[in-house]
């Protein structure tokens, strides 16, 4: 049984904007070994150390297409954990759906973004088996969307227009000196 992350270890191992890491597009993985699998696992612990529901290895500073996700977990309920190993999102069809999106890599703000609300994905999980994930107007359509962005070196301000975007990242920076950690929105 693994041991929980103490936020504050979690904390230092977040790659938070500025990062060349967050705006590059990430390398497949090519073998799904040991490390690949052990990477996994950890990336759980400082997703569920950061209060987050989905994780993407370039925030932790790894250039590899490597997402873990869970939107259901909380208080009250049990964790329902998903691996996503060279994920491709196959289709993202109909109405645009606007919500509002923080990011483990950008505490402090929430950002509105519009996506369409029925998103298929396709990955392999930890034993190479290819998983399809299909979500429909729900936090799961965002999140995978959102994961998926990440590993194209896109983040959430990359969907304002550049006078919001820039508004945004005005914010994210009083928001970093007020002490924003990742996992805390609007400070």
């Amino acid at each position: 049984m693994r041991s929980v992350m103490k936020k504050s270890v979690a904390y230092k191992e977040m790659v938070c904007a500025p990062s060349v890491i967050l705006q590059t597009v990430c390398e497949p993985v090519k073998e799904i070994t040991q490390e690949i699998k052990d990477l996994a696992h950890h990336m759980f612990e400082v997703m569920y150390a950061t209060d987050g529901c989905g994780l993407a290895a370039p925030q932790i500073g790894k250039n590899i297409r490597l997402v873990v996700i869970d939107c259901e977990w909380g208080e009250g309920s049990r964790k329902k954990p998903y691996v996503l190993v060279n994920p491709k999102i196959v289709v993202a069809d109909e109405a645009d759906r606007s919500m509002s999106e923080g990011c483990l890599s950008y505490p402090g703000i929430l950002v509105p973004v519009k996506r369409p609300s029925h998103v298929i994905c396709e990955a392999l999980n930890l034993d190479g088996d290819l998983i399809r994930y299909e979500a429909r107007g729900n936090l799961l359509a965002a999140c995978l969307q959102h994961e998926c962005d990440h590993l194209q070196g896109v983040t959430i301000p990359d969907h304002l227009p550049l006078h919001k975007k820039m508004e945004k990242l005005e914010e994210y920076k009083h928001a970093l000196e007020a002490g924003a950690r990742p996992g805390e929105v609007e400070i």
